[in-house]
């Protein structure tokens, strides 16, 4: 009972940090967006450490309303270790106007990234480490291109709440922080926080519902004899996620709810 009340004060104590950090951005939102997220996993098994996934994403710029975004990625994965995995993912990400979707997209963007992801146990939290190389090809409207390279850092934290492990029945929360640094500047381009609970319903089914505020950094300038600062913009969306696992014979390792993403 004293683990369980102070993993309740780490995690809250958390959240309100995340949250006043989220806001302290200079050009503050407070419109609220949705991303739905749905997650089809095949984990490695003892018999295979190749394993693979397929995701499709969906946004909106109002709760529910104004869709505008959207991604379709897959990738194959191998377990150098049970805490240690390396991955190659390929996706499509396409931006719309919401106001007027029959124009086509304002950008469509090809990706290819590579990933490692470490994983750490501490009593009943979990810590997931996640570095991502990305390699990004656009094409705008107005037959304009770009190529730009991203790295991303994720820390990810699990607590199960009712059981001690995270399995079949559990409720757990799950907080990130996550950030993108881009070579060619800003060199700090953005910040993802996330804070939420979800359930698992059985080995394959995983569900999430979580708060993110994304905020997007523009660089400094200097024209006209005039310094202009970093610029921040951040906006809050409500997360809908869910996990399908493909069961394979004979893993029956306890699997982390990480979103992907």
């Amino acid at each position: 009972m004293i683990r369980m009340r102070y993993l309740w004060l780490f995690f809250a104590g958390f959240l309100y940090t995340a949250t006043v950090a989220a806001q302290t951005v200079s050009q503050p939102t407070n419109t609220w967006g949705t991303w739905f997220i749905g997650t089809v996993l095949m984990p490695s098994s003892p018999t295979t450490h190749w394993g693979g996934y397929v995701e499709v994403q969906a946004r909106s710029n109002g709760l529910f309303d104004q869709y505008f975004y959207n991604e379709l990625k897959a990738g194959v994965s191998y377990d150098l270790d049970r805490n240690v995995q390396v991955m190659v993912v390929g996706g499509r990400y396409q931006t719309n106007d919401y106001q007027d979707l029959s124009a086509g997209p304002l950008n469509l963007e090809k990706r290819v990234w590579e990933q490692l992801s470490l994983n750490q146990y501490l009593n009943r939290i979990r810590f997931e480490h996640r570095y991502r190389l990305e390699q990004r090809w656009f094409d705008f409207r107005g037959n304009t291109s770009e190529c730009r390279n991203r790295f991303r850092y994720r820390l990810n934290l699990f607590i199960p709440l009712n059981t001690p492990t995270i399995g079949s029945g559990t409720v757990f929360a799950s907080v990130y922080d996550e950030i993108f640094l881009n070579p060619k500047g800003p060199a700090f381009e953005r910040n993802r926080l996330y804070g939420g609970i979800g359930y698992q319903f059985s080995p394959r089914w995983v569900g999430q519902i979580g708060w993110v505020n994304q905020t997007n950094y523009s660089p400094a300038s200097f024209n006209q004899n005039q310094f202009s600062p970093i610029v921040s913009a951040g906006k809050n969306n409500l997360v809908l996620s869910v996990i399908y696992r493909i069961i394979r014979k004979g893993n029956t390792a306890e699997q982390l709810p990480s979103q992907p993403d």
